[in-house]
């Protein structure tokens, strides 16, 4: 349990960032080279880089070099942690939002 409330945390450390949810956007068309994604962002290179290697090592992206061109596509299997984890808090949420609505519409029967 331990382990995935780390992995989850990395995951929605990585979500948190404006420019690696642009990349992400961005790589859900496809994959693509990271100077084409480097392109569109306000910032140097190696700058740019660290985004990359967040996305990486929090499993969102999989990266491969072939020559001198490194492509970055999605890890699509790592969002099914996050949806996960969301379908237990719709889950939490949606069964006490029920007792309330229990509570409220039936004040006779709540000691």
């Amino acid at each position: 349990m331990a382990q995935y409330s780390a992995v989850l945390d990395g995951v929605f450390t990585a979500l948190a960032d404006p420019t690696r949810r642009a990349v992400l956007r961005r790589l859900g068309r496809g994959p693509m080279s990271v100077g084409d994604l480097a392109d569109e962002a306000p910032m140097t290179l190696p700058s740019f880089m660290k985004h990359v290697r967040v996305l990486e090592s929090n499993g969102l992206i999989r990266t491969a070099k072939s020559g001198r061109v490194r492509t970055c596509e999605l890890n699509r299997e790592r969002f099914a942690l996050v949806e996960g984890w969301l379908e237990e808090q719709r889950d939490i949420w949606a069964d006490r939002t029920d007792r309330l609505e229990l509570f409220v519409t039936n004040p006779k029967e709540n000691p």
